[in-house]
């Protein structure tokens, strides 16, 4: 883990709330996915389970 886990839960609250301002904003769905996907992407990074550049884990969705 790159971040305390106070912080982490944070931002996770954050990622929920900047979920629901795309999801809210009107974008294509593809933008949507694409804002979505990164702003995912930085909070595992955060999180010690991304690495840029590495092949993504299956997720299960």
């Amino acid at each position: 883990m790159k971040v305390s886990p106070e912080l982490l839960k944070q931002l996770n609250e954050m990622l929920d709330a900047y979920t629901q301002d795309v999801k809210n904003s009107g974008l294509k769905p593809s933008t949507e996915k694409t804002y979505l996907l990164h702003a995912n992407h930085f909070v595992r990074w955060c999180n010690g389970d991304f690495v840029p550049g590495a092949r993504l884990k299956e997720s299960g969705k």
